[in-house]
């Protein structure tokens, strides 16, 4: 299977006059085309921030990456100019962007948003571009004779949807989905997650979901990666891990799902607060709320090391 995105050892800070925040602490990932990637963790672990790199929009000046690479296709992202990327952005990779009165721009109506895509990226004149964005609208449960309302008169929900439709436009080759169900009823949740599982079939495209909700992972996804302050701790396929899980943190946010069926149980709750990404803790991010923390966690990083051939994970134990 070919390799469409590969990050390598990924470091990006945010930095103001007040403190720096270090989102990114060494990110190892990759996608292979037409594969799905589930990406999880607690807010603030660095998911949105991964996004964002991936299309190299981390917001400037306060945004900037401080070592390794992105390689799209095999080329850096990094060493491209911007007519590549704009090229490549909305069209080869396009993202669901995870709040939806931000994404949107309040001046022009919903289908000029979408319209705008088609123009640029599909060569559609304005007549054609507009009729593609009224089907993109029906396709996502929104009347085609709303195309020219602004975002202020729809709801968040819809909103969201709205931004789903901008981002499946051009049939992209990676669409990252930054939690794209959050402000979505589970009636619509389900239409969209099982359109967005047929597009994927149906062009033979890669899938970046971002998100909190671990049934959508195992729904959705073929591999899952789990962030914590700002590095990937535990990586394979969704079936191994979710079976199998091998780091704490992981089996803390497993275990906090409640059971559908068999005797109610007390769910666990993983002790203590997030790491603070502005002041890290030394060693393994994780061990101050580690229930089989040793003194090496203390001190030292663990690497990822091999589960099996299909499961990989950063702890020592």
């Amino acid at each position: 299977m070919k390799e469409l995105l590969k990050v390598v050892n990924l470091r990006a800070e945010y930095k103001t006059e007040r403190a720096v925040t270090y989102a990114l602490n060494g990110v190892n990932l990759s996608i292979n085309k037409g594969e799905s990637l589930g990406l999880v963790g607690e807010a603030g672990a660095g998911k949105t921030t991964i996004a964002l790199s991936i299309l190299n929009l981390l917001p400037r000046p306060a945004g900037k990456f401080t070592g390794g690479d992105i390689l799209y296709n095999g080329k850096s992202i990094f060493s491209m100019k911007e007519k590549e990327l704009e090229d490549i952005r909305g069209n080869r990779i396009s993202m669901i962007f995870q709040n939806p009165l931000t994404a949107l721009n309040p001046v022009f109506t919903v289908g000029e948003q979408i319209a705008m895509v088609l123009r640029k990226h599909k060569n559609l004149n304005a007549k054609e571009a507009m009729n593609r964005a009224s089907e993109l609208l029906e396709m996502v449960g929104i009347m085609k004779s709303r195309v020219r309302d602004y975002p202020n008169q729809f709801s968040g929900g819809m909103r969201q949807r709205v931004g789903i439709a901008a981002g499946l436009a051009c049939n992209p080759e990676l669409l990252i989905a930054d939690e794209p169900t959050t402000a979505l009823d589970v009636t619509i949740q389900a239409q969209i997650l099982e359109l967005m599982k047929d597009l994927q079939e149906k062009y033979d495209s890669s899938l970046l979901m971002i998100t909190h909700n671990l049934g959508i992972v195992s729904e959705l996804c073929y591999k899952v990666a789990v962030m914590y302050a700002g590095r990937v701790i535990e990586y394979g396929t969704v079936k191994e891990v979710f079976a199998n899980p091998v780091h704490p943190y992981t089996m803390g946010l497993l275990g906090a799902i409640p059971k559908l069926s068999g005797e109610r149980e007390r769910l666990q709750a993983i002790p203590g607060r997030v790491a603070d990404a502005q002041n890290l803790p030394s060693g393994c991010s994780f061990h101050p709320r580690c229930l089989n923390c040793g003194k090496h966690c203390k001190t030292d990083s663990p690497q990822m090391t091999a589960v099996n051939a299909d499961h990989f994970v950063e702890c020592f134990h």
